[in-house]
């Protein structure tokens, strides 16, 4: 069942994302070049743990760290490690905060150092699919308008669509329903109704739209070895349109 907020929860999922919008600028105070995941990962979670809030990630279904970082054909949930960012990688920080009960989760894709356009074209479509996808979440919508919305523009460049993951409700807990596919036909599944939240999430692959996981059981890398990037916000539905609460 999809749940719906009334506006007092709204406000609590609004400023958990406003945490992590503030977790987001002190990681990019550091990213580069020579740094270690695992830094980016310490430095998320005594951010967040300073501000009262909690990292979702952390121990959620076992895994273990408080950001994930997905580096160039890394797909999403990377393992913050020993890896160093090097120039020309293109890195995905998926991150997730909870505060007094309710979630927010959040992804960018970041460039380190002088990347190659490829890489620069990349990240852009799949930031402009979540963009259209988030526009497209309006009252009396469909869910699946969001789907196509995304599905359409990284196809229509040249790219292809992530289809054996998903974004999904959150709120009270980090994955509620709907899921939402980042490809379909549109004016298919639920109708959009103010007070849904939803974590739209397009994973957009510079090659084949496959993906396999590394023997850690939780890596998501691109089948053929090419870059992927990743973009996700959360989103309310509301009468007015939608309302970005990770921005």
């Amino acid at each position: 069942m999809i749940a719906i907020r009334n506006q007092p929860e709204l406000d609590l999922i609004r400023r958990s994302g406003e945490i992590l919008v503030e977790c987001f600028a002190k990681l990019e105070e550091t990213l580069g070049p020579g740094v270690e995941t695992r830094e980016l990962d310490r430095i998320a979670e005594e951010f967040i743990r300073a501000r009262g809030a909690t990292p979702a990630f952390k121990g959620y279904q076992g895994f273990p760290a408080s950001i994930c970082t997905s580096v160039n054909e890394q797909v999403v949930h990377g393992i913050p490690g020993e890896r160093k960012l090097a120039e020309g990688d293109i890195v995905g920080i998926d991150v997730g905060v909870v505060r007094n009960g309710y979630y927010s989760d959040a992804a960018r894709t970041y460039p380190i150092g002088e990347v190659s356009e490829k890489a620069r074209r990349l990240m852009r479509i799949t930031k402009e699919a979540l963009d259209l996808g988030i526009d497209a979440a309006r009252d009396g919508k469909h869910l699946s308008d969001v789907s196509h919305a995304i599905q359409k523009h990284a196809e229509s460049n040249g790219f292809s669509i992530v289809r054996t993951l998903v974004g999904h409700g959150i709120g009270r807990q980090m994955h509620e329903d709907p899921q939402i596919p980042n490809f379909g036909l549109p004016g298919r599944g639920p109708v959009l109704v103010r007070g849904m939240v939803l974590a739209i999430e397009p994973m957009v692959n510079e090659g084949k739209a496959d993906v396999l996981t590394l023997k850690d059981n939780w890596t998501f890398v691109t089948v053929d070895r090419k870059l992927s990037a990743h973009f996700e916000d959360t989103v309310a539905v509301t009468i007015e349109g939608p309302v970005i609460m990770t921005r």
